[in-house]
This record gives structure tokens, sequence and C-alpha cells, in this order.
């Protein structure tokens, strides 16, 4: 049987914070909670992180209302602190997070195998969105 070839897609934001404290904002499950979610309609009630390879993450995605919901969850890989991260989803798919230092601030790439259900252009608009809510979190923060 021929094994489908994976697309990947890539988000990114810059950070006006050194990487230590987009690092501590972007990992600990108090702050994950309060940004990890693509609408106004939606929240993260719950986050688990065991930041060291073969630890597990999990973050639980419902809506407002109640009338849907899922956990988000995977096992990591790798872990660099400060630079990067690797982790597979537990439907097997890849992610991978790099932090890089520029001029004023962490610039994030977040990089993931995309799934089969949303088209990729949901899939690239609901991660970014994502993403950008952790900015406004992490520099609300200061």
């Amino acid at each position: 049987m021929e094994e489908k070839s994976k697309t990947t897609l890539s988000v990114e934001t810059e950070v006006k914070l050194p990487a230590e404290k987009v690092w501590e904002y972007w990992n600990k499950p108090q702050h994950i909670t309060m940004w990890n979610f693509a609408s106004d309609e939606w929240h993260c009630p719950r986050a688990e992180n065991d930041l060291r390879p073969g630890g597990k993450i999990m973050s639980r995605m419902e809506a407002k209302d109640g009338s849907m919901g899922f956990d988000y969850s995977g096992t990591y890989e790798e872990v660099k602190p400060f630079e990067s991260i690797i982790y597979s989803l537990d439907d097997g798919r890849k992610v991978k997070i790099e932090f890089s230092p520029f001029e004023n601030g962490t610039k994030i790439t977040e990089s993931f195998e995309a799934e089969g259900t949303h088209s990729l252009e949901q899939q690239r608009n609901g991660w970014q969105t994502i993403l950008d809510n952790f900015r406004k979190y992490a520099e609300a923060q200061r």
C-alpha cells in the first residue's frame, strides 16, 4: 500500500518579548488556557504540559456554549529550551515550533502536517489565529 505524502503548513508571528518570556507563556498550562483557541466562541478550559522528550502535551478546546470540544494532544520528541519543540500528535502528524531571536523580540514559526478533514486554508487560518492570540496575550503580560 502506498503512503500519501503529507502536506506541511507553516504559520509565524513576531512577539516583542525575549525568548525566555515567550517560552514561559507558550509552555506553562496557566498561560496556555488564556490564548489557545481560534475564535472568541471557543476557549481552552484545561491544559497539561510535561515538556520533555517522551512527555505529553494536552489542551482541551471547547465551544463556550458546550456544543462541541476536543482534546489536542501529543508526545514530545525533542525539546531545546528557548529554541525549538518537536512533537507528534496522537493522530501521527508532526508539529515543529521554532523560536528565533530578532531585533525586537522572538519570532515563532510553527510548522504542522495538515489533516484531511479541513481545507489547507482553514487549517492555516486556524493555526495562525491561535498564534496571533498567543502574541496578543504574551505582549499584554508586560
